[in-house]
């Protein structure tokens, strides 16, 4: 079940005041904790995306009727 996401929840009201080297230093963190949890459910992130792709029809063989023996030259 895929939970409501508020973005407005998620945004920062009252963001405090942070140094540019801290600030710097937590989206560092950010995007190696990002990383670390999608290595580590890469497999079960893939099907999940995959599940919500509509399913499409196989498409046709476009060479079935050009499997002719082809002419003596």
């Amino acid at each position: 079940m895929k939970p409501d996401l508020n973005l407005f929840e998620l945004m920062l009201l009252q963001a405090p005041e942070l140094s540019d080297e801290t600030a710097a230093e937590i989206l560092d963190f950010l995007y190696h904790l990002t990383e670390a949890f999608e290595s580590c459910y890469d497999g079960q992130l893939r099907r999940y995306a995959q599940s919500l792709e509509p399913e499409e029809p196989p498409h046709p063989d476009l060479f079935d009727e050009f499997y002719d023996e082809l002419p003596d030259f």
